[in-house]
């Protein structure tokens, strides 16, 4: 009553007495009585089996997140009490172990994209992309952006949420699933700092990225690039056609997909740029006895309170991640990710072959692709989720067709190295099931 006195009011009624009368509870909430831990348990299991998840069926969505295999030794050695309770090395003379690993993941992430230089991880793609957006304004001083519109939508709202009050987004136009770089070429003025493109892009197609890299720096822009690390067993690094920053979703690299998250943002760039990286730096160093040691380096803690003239800060994390991600690549190796990346590419296209065969469904664009692929479908590709979905065969998809809005019915299948060939001629059946058709045709 005291509350209710304090805010002028007479009952709890007329405290939620604002609130839509439709809107509101008019029974009891629908929730079992009182459950011991054993029956809690039980009830929780029973809610969560009504989904079908990545552990209980193949899981062909994609379109960020992917079921890719992550080797024992990620959770074993990166989920030590060590690396899972330290926060941000601020003091290294306490923090050499996590010093030491977050340097190899720089220099591992280096490697593996042919860039000069990466920071010790972001949050997620999103986050990652339109850091990139910030570092290309800083270094340009021009403040448009024009990104690709086969770059994921999702990172796209990332960047308008994160950039769009400070930079001007321009979208450049798409033909057959990948940019056209005649196109990219003529929307792209003097006053954008950066060409932002994702290859392989959201729809799994290989970008044009050389041409695309000659039209950003003929404009005066730099060239920023989206990539999936595992791609990079087999196709050219960013460093190699010459991308100004590259960033991508190493979060198949670190653990399973759990709802999609959490991410892991890769962040590279070349070495002029540097001092606008955001987040942290691990360089190695020696001390006075001349024994090796490592420091967050090219910037203090301070410096993130300097207003504009501050590097972002969004790394405030134990990047526990980054370090998972660390002892997959050192796990894997370079033989390791080609195998992986070969593996992807032999059994989406197999897939992708078998499925363009079956009645009614076909490619939707001619373009190469890595893992990744997209099918016209002869009903909505929502429908057919749920129907392949509801019979346990797998989880069949991701529906793109409000992407790309021709008014068409579009499926994304992914297919990683987990998925076996009884998987994937399993998901034909089930699809050609659903869709009402003969498999065999």
């Amino acid at each position: 009553m005291a509350m209710l006195e304090a805010l002028g009011l007479e009952s709890v009624e007329e405290l939620f007495s604002p609130i839509p009368t439709e809107l509101r509870l008019a029974g009891p909430l629908a929730i079992p009585g009182p459950l011991s831990d054993i029956e809690l348990t039980q009830h929780c299991r029973e809610l969560a089996f009504q989904d079908l998840d990545g552990t209980r069926a193949p899981c062909f969505a994609g379109t960020g997140v992917y079921d890719h295999f992550v080797p024992s030794t990620v959770a074993h050695l990166a989920y030590r009490g060590e690396f899972a309770t330290a926060y941000t090395a601020y003091q290294p003379e306490l923090s050499q172990g996590m010093l030491a690993a977050l340097f190899e993941f720089q220099t591992m992430v280096c490697e593996l994209t042919a860039m000069d230089v990466s920071n010790s991880s972001v949050y997620d793609g999103g986050t990652a992309l339109t850091e990139a957006a910030f570092v290309a304004a800083a270094s340009t001083k021009r403040k448009r952006v024009l990104v690709a519109s086969t770059v994921n939508p999702r990172y796209v709202e990332c960047l308008r949420t994160g950039a769009g009050a400070v930079l001007d987004i321009d979208m450049a136009p798409a033909e057959g699933g990948v940019s056209s770089p005649d196109a990219v070429a003529t929307a792209l003025t003097a006053d954008h700092a950066a060409l932002i493109v994702q290859h392989p892009n959201y729809f799994g197609c290989l970008e044009d990225v050389r041409a695309l890299t000659e039209a950003a720096h003929a404009a005066g822009a730099l060239l920023a690039v989206s990539f999936d690390p595992v791609s990079l067993g087999l196709l050219e690094p960013p460093g190699a056609y010459g991308a100004d920053i590259a960033v991508g979703e190493g979060g198949s690299m670190c653990g399973p997909m759990s709802l999609g998250g959490p991410g892991l943002g890769l962040f590279t760039c070349r070495k002029n740029l540097v001092r606008s990286l955001p987040g942290r730096v691990v360089g190695k160093t020696v001390d006075h006895d001349g024994r090796v040691g490592y420091v967050n380096t090219l910037q203090t803690r301070e410096q993130h309170i300097r207003r504009d003239k501050a590097t972002s800060n969004i790394c405030t994390n134990q990047a526990l991640c980054a370090v998972a991600a660390g002892v997959y690549m050192a796990t894997m190796g370079p033989s390791g990710i080609r195998r992986v990346g070969e593996l992807c590419l032999q059994k989406a296209h197999y897939a992708a072959d078998r499925i363009g065969h079956l009645p009614g469904f076909d490619l939707a664009f001619d373009a190469p692709f890595f893992k990744e692929f997209v099918v016209r479908c002869p009903r909505p590709a929502a429908e057919l989720i749920a129907t392949v979905g509801a019979s346990g065969t797998a989880i069949a998809g991701v529906d793109v067709s409000t992407t790309i809005s021709d008014g068409g019915s579009y499926l994304a299948i992914a297919v990683t190295e987990k998925r076996t060939r009884a998987e994937i001629d399993a998901l034909v059946r089930a699809l050609a099931t659903a869709a009402g058709v003969s498999p065999d045709a």
